[in-house]
């Protein structure tokens, strides 16, 4: 056989070309995975067409309308989001929900820092970590009416505890001045362990010969806390903040068993305001409109929370 007939392979911009009979032949076609991917995602596409897409355009629509659920609903343009300009209980349920997102995230936030920068510093037990997921993994509704059980004034241990130690009884789901910071407490007691380990996850990220270095340039804790962990560590947490106030905004279980928006409107948080519209008075079109403007607001604070801790950014090299 001559060996102009032979095929041989020569490299060419990192292909093989391959060369039959002094003729370059094209190189074999690589299988199309676009219909088997397409495929494979269908499920989830079709779940967030169901479950997401569709619901939001329906709401935006029943915001435009004056459905009450006993009729069909009409269109009346915007004269939910006038009414809303007007509305004293909404405006009050925002500085109510202001007012927790505050208290939720400050506490913990400072609390899961804490746990997270104790575990990483002294112990990395796994058994630690199982402990502070416990009260993530208990239904909302069991923690509601866990801790009021805890905190009745006549009958809970709480108070039981205090009278034993000389002091008065305290009605802290009853006080207008208790109620939004006992909440809080009870969120934060549910989730800092979740966001502990959040936080944790990306310390581990960090060097360690960052912290050798330091600590043997005579640097303490707390410099290495302030001057390497909290730097490095500022995507991890921008993300741990978004989902916080996110789920702030949100909270609506807890007030439902423990409050149910008392005393006198102390704990009436904006989810709670749209569920009493839509299935106490039966006006489904203006707690749409309600949702809508939570909606919007909701993305706003998060693209000013973003951009503020330089999210996407990473003091990583």
């Amino acid at each position: 056989m001559s060996a102009s007939k032979t095929a041989t392979p020569r490299r060419r911009d990192d292909r093989k070309v391959f060369v039959d009979a002094g003729r370059p032949t094209a190189p074999p076609r690589r299988r199309d995975d676009r219909k088997v991917a397409w495929l494979f995602l269908a499920p989830v596409l079709v779940g967030f067409v169901l479950f997401y897409a569709y619901p939001t355009v329906l709401g935006v629509y029943y915001s435009l309308t004056d459905y009450g659920m006993l009729a069909a609903p009409n269109l009346v343009g915007v004269e939910n989001y006038r009414d809303l300009v007007d509305d004293d209980k909404f405006w009050n349920a925002l500085k109510v929900t202001g007012y927790y997102v505050v208290l939720n995230i400050v506490s913990q936030t400072v609390l899961a820092l804490g746990l997270a920068t104790l575990m990483h510093r002294l112990t990395q037990s796994v058994a630690i970590r199982a402990m502070l997921l416990v009260p993530w993994l208990v239904p909302n509704v069991t923690v509601g009416l866990l801790w009021m059980w805890m905190l009745d004034a006549n009958l809970g241990f709480v108070n039981h505890a205090l009278g034993a130690m000389g002091l008065g009884a305290t009605g802290f789901l009853t006080s207008p001045t208790w109620a939004m910071p006992t909440v809080a407490g009870i969120n934060t007691w549910a989730y800092a362990g979740y966001t502990a380990l959040l936080l944790y996850a990306g310390m581990l990220q960090i060097p360690r010969y960052l912290y050798e270095s330091a600590a043997l340039d005579g640097a303490g804790e707390w410099r290495m806390f302030t001057r390497i962990t909290l730097p490095l560590l500022r995507p991890v947490l921008a993300l741990v903040l978004v989902v916080s106030l996110i789920g702030s905004f949100q909270i609506f279980d807890t007030i439902a068993v423990t409050t149910k928006g008392g005393p006198v409107g102390a704990t009436r948080v904006i989810y709670f305001y749209i569920y009493e519209q839509a299935f106490t008075n039966f006006r489904m079109g203006y707690a749409s409109a309600i949702a809508v403007v939570l909606a919007l607001l909701l993305g706003v604070l998060t693209a000013v929370q973003m951009r503020l801790l330089r999210a996407s950014r990473s003091d990583l090299a």
